[in-house]
């Protein structure tokens, strides 16, 4: 007889394991949370259950399912199912209660790989758009790359900071090849540290369940919470998840997303539903009250990560409740047939696609390169795409916006702007700044029946730098401007042409092509 050991844990689990419940339980071909002692009765806490369930799956490479009618309470204990075999969470709730929490820092569930990083030492630089580094590997792995002496995203605004290590992430083959769909973008003289994370060849599916976080009650303050499920292996589909939210009152510590993403390349997420969260304020960084961030979607250091057929429970243009994504350091993004308040990239995506939907009063925040790439979608934010002031208003690369509707700040009058910005020169970033070289705009509608009076139609760019009016304005660090917009069918519900901008001496050398 042998005792299977709970994650994290020198204590035994909660049964004992015979040869004859390995040899039911294979027969079957997955395993039960019951088989482990969990009730399911929403009230006895599960997570020791859970975990078990899990640590045994790992280990004898075997599925775990959910009883469908169960109702699993999962408390405050400092306890995480590691989940590394396909889960099937089916028609089972699971209820997280983070009321009182022993650690906010530790997820309920983390998918994990059993392949183990490494570090590469003998690769000192790498150069943008480099096409092979010099290393032999196992198989594909997914690089992340750090020079430590190098600054970057250096924010600025009511939650300044002083940047980020210099950061990049790209998938390279067992030769060493650099997949160029997700390109090096960045020049790197010094590695501070360079990981491999090796890709798992086969696909993880993670599927149902609907999960209830009863919140938390903290201070509202930046101590984010991480009572979540974990992705940390390449690979992986999540499909049909549920998240609801309860119990937030006058005050609570954010969350950093219910789906955290991170490290890992590879993942579609479809056919899930997700929750806003009620938006706090609390005093940012520059000691002045700011609105704070809160999120049931987060995705950093990530590859080819996909959001598919997926909305969320409240209305996407209620300002009462956050933006349900937030992202650092990705490549290759995608939202196909979503229905959410915004897409955000905070530290920079490279490559990113709007397609089939419909983002709220949050709309599109982004900043990056590459291309970003908006398709047959409705937008209903204050503008249509708005490039992020606190890390520079900088995208290196093109925008296409095709076959689309803009609804200015959800119908409300406004002086309506397709993209927006704010860019002072004054502030070193940590990397020169760059607007869109090339604005692409095919088919576009624009529903700015409600305006204000003296409107004189929605322009290309909103006024970025008030203040420069002409020559004698100098920019401590200049950024790049727009070389050229392209148009093609652009139309306005306001019956007034589309013009450049409030500010046309900023854009005075763009080149406007209408076709």
């Amino acid at each position: 007889m042998s005792t299977v050991l709970s994650q994290g844990q020198d204590t035994p689990s909660l049964r004992k394991v015979t040869p004859e419940f390995i040899a039911k339980i294979r027969a079957s071909g997955y395993v039960r949370y019951s088989d482990f002692g969990a009730k399911g009765d929403g009230i006895s806490d599960d997570i020791e259950a859970i975990a078990a369930a899990h640590a045994f799956a790992n280990a004898h490479h075997i599925k775990v399912k959910a009883d469908d009618k169960a109702t699993y309470y999962i408390g405050g204990k400092n306890k995480t199912a590691v989940i590394k075999t396909d889960t099937d969470f089916g028609k089972a709730s699971f209820i997280i209660d983070d009321t009182e929490v022993e650690n906010r820092n530790a997820s309920v569930f983390e998918v994990r790989s059993d392949l183990k990083p490494f570090k590469l030492t003998n690769i000192t630089q790498l150069k943008r758009d480099q096409k092979k580094i010099d290393t032999d590997l196992p198989g594909p792995c997914l690089v992340t790359v750090t020079n430590a002496h190098v600054k970057q995203y250096i924010r600025y605004g009511l939650n300044q900071n002083n940047g980020s290590p210099q950061t990049d992430i790209f998938v390279v083959d067992k030769n060493g090849n650099v997949d160029m769909d997700a390109p090096i973008i960045w020049d790197f003289d010094r590695i501070t540290e360079l990981t491999a994370l090796p890709i798992d060849e086969s696909t993880l599916r993670v599927t149902g369940g609907k999960f209830t976080t009863i919140a938390n009650k903290a201070e509202s303050k930046y101590t984010y919470y991480s009572r979540n499920i974990a992705i940390r292996r390449s690979n992986v589909i999540v499909d049909g998840l549920e998240h609801y939210i309860k119990g937030e009152g006058e005050h609570g510590a954010p969350y950093g997303g219910f789906l955290n993403i991170g490290d890992c390349s590879y993942i579609m997420v479809k056919n899930t539903v997700l929750t806003g969260h009620k938006t706090y304020r609390t005093i940012g960084a520059a000691g002045k009250p700011v609105s704070m961030g809160t999120y049931d979607l987060s995705v950093n250091r990530a590859l080819n990560v996909s959001f598919v057929n997926c909305r969320q429970t409240n209305d996407i243009n209620d300002g009462n409740y956050w933006g349900i994504l937030g992202s650092n350091f990705c490549k290759n993004l995608l939202y196909d047939g979503c229905n959410f308040s915004r897409f955000d990239a905070h530290q920079g995506v490279a490559n990113a696609t709007i397609r089939n939907s419909t983002l709220g009063h949050m709309g599109i925040n982004a900043i990056g390169s590459g291309r970003l790439l908006i398709e047959n979608s409705t937008i209903r934010g204050r503008s249509f795409v708005n490039l992020r002031s606190d890390y520079g208003s900088t995208w290196q690369g093109e925008v296409i916006i095709r076959d689309c509707v803009f609804v200015p700040a959800n119908g409300r009058p406004s002086n309506a702007a397709l993209i927006s910005g704010s860019y002072s020169g004054q502030h070193d970033f940590g990397y020169t700044c760059y607007m869109p070289e090339r604005i692409t705009i095919e088919n576009l509608r624009i529903e700015d029946n409600q305006h204000p009076e003296n409107y004189q139609g929605p322009a290309i760019f909103a006024n970025f730098n008030p203040q420069m009016k002409d020559e004698s304005y100098q920019q401590e660090y200049p950024n790049v401007i727009t070389k050229k917009v392209v148009l093609r069918n652009v139309t306005t519900a306001s019956g007034k042409p589309l013009r450049i901008s409030d500010n046309e001496f900023i854009f005075k050398d763009v080149e406007v092509v209408k076709k």
